[in-house]
């Protein structure tokens, strides 16, 4: 998860790098920067009816440019990043979708029911035209849209008696905007009366409604006294401007922040004294000023910040966000750092895919169950001054210059999807071409592993977890080292007795403990050779056999390869061991050793029980075998204690029997060690 987080951090930092670069790139082809002002008199009168269209100004009356431009700059300063907003959007002709309302209920549900949104509604009447005609509404639903001013059509044939109910017995248009300025309050509904059914004229009753939710103030004592009043809004803004009505994105944001930020606006239009607005900051207008409890923040001054309802929306949402607007951003970046894995695993396509699968369903649920605690804690009375201080965090670290250029960036990378996308995959594919090589270097197969090879890994472990009962608690390799050979499978179907029979990796036979016999004490130099030469000559055998075997090997493999060895080498010679086999340190272990490895008179030689480990059953003779152990000879010991011949327990094992021949105890599982009683000073050997 770490590696993914990083991974995430360097992308963010490349996207940042980049948009510094692309900034210098169009300063030295242009020669100006985004934040770089621009004088509406060099623009010609498509442009600024462009800009005043994205702010939602009307100019149907103003056939002179000099007229559109002047309250262009009545509106506020224009800069070069929103200038070439404005006529992008323009030139995009993308289709905006409009809802077709099925019922009350459904009508109800989006309308009636949404408390931080306006809603343009065209009710079509039972056997009656509609009141604007497709053409005129095509236009109209594109130019509400920019101002996030939802549409629809409810047709009356479809649910009759709720048109009659509301008194919809004409087609008209109807209009949805929060009654109240508190967050989630009643909706009102209003109906236009106008006579005229052109765009201008509708979105001029729009915007009208619209501004009527925003306090105005129109001298400086009110000014005065709004100033210095503290109320339960904690972030106010202000717009100081020489206008009639507030511009349209501006109402629109006052809808959307309601019970979050109060929107204000200055009249400033016939006012003599400004005495006051000198006071307190205020020495140009248009201004947009944000008092917050920390101070006040003038909106316009750094990068991004521009005089549209995209930019404005970006920047309120920084300083006052929503639960559900931080929410949003942490299932952002969650899924954003999860499909780092399709790039951080290697191995086949289609592994890259399941862990992929695996890894958003991983992160998307812990960010669910985690986000319930959170959302249980805000609700608490007692949190609101950590909610507060929360609140003040983010206003500090959102009014610095680094916060206007991560919004800046923001908004570009956003409305270019395509360049986001192109470098998260260069992003990921860099990622993909370090994590092969460094692999390489530490000599993992997995790199080269093809689709069949992991689908064939993936159905052995599917196969034997699914037809099989779990031995153990055992954590067993994901990668299967079983047989291929798809008989087994055939056989399994045709013994169903086999079902039942837990299907267990031999790998932990490697780590089964093994060492070598000894004796104190040899009778002869002949003897010695004798036992010297044997024990090298075990200790190659088994080597070879228990170290030179592939991973793949299947048991089959394994137990042929054990039965060779046997037949073509001597297993430990019982003659030429004279250790004292009647020895035992105490009497009632040797009772317990005797159960099943006797302790024959075959020498007189005491066996070397410090070289056995410590939790080693001690005895001197092979159950499965029933020969006595020989001087030099190697022994392999299970988790119950019991021990044998290396060659006969591995056979053992190997031929599907996992468990201790002795004691039944299962050789996969670990058990309490025994611990030998220390011999009583008065006890001597017999």
């Amino acid at each position: 998860m770490w590696v993914k987080l990083c991974c995430l951090l360097l992308y963010f930092l490349a996207l940042f790098v980049l948009a510094r670069v692309f900034e210098a790139v169009a300063w030295y082809e242009s020669g100006f920067l985004a934040t770089q002002l621009v004088d509406p008199v060099a623009l010609s009168f498509r442009k600024l009816r462009t800009i005043l269209e994205c702010r939602g100004l009307g100019h149907s009356g103003l056939p002179e440019k000099k007229d559109v431009r002047e309250l262009v700059e009545k509106s506020g300063d224009l800069m070069e990043g929103e200038l070439y907003s404005a006529l992008k959007e323009e030139e995009a002709s993308e289709s905006v979708s409009s809802t077709n309302f099925s019922g009350e209920m459904h009508f109800y549900e989006l309308v009636e029911d949404t408390k931080d949104g306006i809603w343009l509604v065209q009710v079509i009447a039972n056997d009656r035209s509609p009141l604007v005609g497709k053409v005129h509404w095509e236009k109209m639903v594109k130019k509400v849209s920019r101002f996030g001013i939802r549409t629809g059509t409810f047709n009356c044939s479809s649910d009759p008696r709720y048109c009659r109910r509301r008194g919809w017995l004409k087609s008209t248009l109807i209009m949805s905007v929060p009654q109240t300025s508190t967050s989630k309050g009643k909706v009102m509904l209003k109906e236009y009366s106008g006579r005229r059914v052109e765009v201008e004229h509708i979105f001029k009753w729009i915007t009208a409604h619209a501004a009527s939710r925003i306090k105005t103030i129109y001298n400086s004592e009110h000014l005065k006294e709004e100033w210095n009043k503290s109320d339960q809004y904690r972030v106010k803004i202000y717009l100081f401007a020489n206008l009639d009505q507030p511009p349209a994105f501006f109402s629109a944001l006052s809808v959307k922040f309601t019970g979050r930020v109060e929107f204000i606006f200055v009249n400033v239009e016939n006012w003599d004294n400004k005495s006051y607005m000198a006071e307190i900051g205020i020495y140009k207008t248009p201004s947009y000023i944000l008092r917050t409890p920390e101070g006040i923040y003038r909106y316009g001054n750094n990068t991004g910040e521009f005089i549209s309802l995209r930019a404005m929306d970006s920047f309120l949402r920084s300083l006052q966000p929503e639960v559900n607007d931080l929410f949003v951003l942490s299932l952002v970046l969650v899924n954003l750092m999860a499909w780092m894995d399709l790039f951080i695993t290697q191995g086949a396509t289609i592994k890259r895919f399941v862990v992929l699968i695996s890894t958003l369903g991983t992160y998307n649920s812990l960010l669910i169950i985690s986000w319930l605690p959170v959302l249980g804690f805000l609700q608490l009375p007692y949190l609101d001054s950590f909610y507060e201080y929360s609140l003040k965090l983010f206003r500090y670290s959102n009014t610095t210059t680094l916060a206007s250029w991560v919004r800046a960036d923001w908004m570009f990378y956003s409305s270019h999807p395509a360049l986001f996308l192109s470098t998260y995959l260069g992003h990921g594919l860099l990622i993909d071409y370090f994590e092969k090589k460094r692999r390489r270097n530490n000599n993992t197969d997995e790199v080269n592993a093809n689709n069949l090879e992991w689908l064939s890994s993936l159905w052995d472990w599917y196969t034997s977890y699914l037809f099989h009962p779990i031995a153990s608690f055992q954590h067993f390799p994901f990668d299967s080292d079983w047989d291929e050979d798809p008989d087994l499978f055939l056989e399994r179907l045709a013994f169903p007795d086999l079902w039942l029979h837990p299907l267990i990796p031999t790998d932990y036979i490697k780590n089964l403990p093994m060492w070598r016999f000894k004796c104190l004490g040899i009778h002869s130099d002949e003897e010695m050779l004798e036992t010297f030469q044997d024990s090298e000559s075990d200790s190659d055998s088994e080597n070879k056999e228990v170290f030179s075997s592939e991973k793949e090997a299947s048991e089959d493999d394994e137990l042929n390869t054990f039965q060779g060895h046997s037949e073509g080498e001597p297993r430990c010679r019982a003659e030429t061991c004279s250790c004292a086999n009647k020895y035992c340190h105490h009497e009632p272990y040797e009772r317990k050793a005797r159960s099943y490895g006797s302790y024959s008179t075959a020498g007189d030689m005491e066996p070397d029980w410090s070289a056995w480990p410590s939790e080693m059953l001690h005895c001197t003779e092979c159950v499965v075998c029933l020969e006595n152990f020989a001087n030099g000879c190697l022994l392999m010991g299970l988790p119950c204690g019991h021990v044998f011949h290396q060659n006969c327990i591995v056979m053992w094992l190997a031929g599907g029997r996992h468990c201790c021949p002795v004691c039944r105890w299962a050789s996969y599982k670990k058990k309490q060690p025994y611990t030998h009683p220390q011999p009583l000073s008065s006890d001597t050997p017999s």
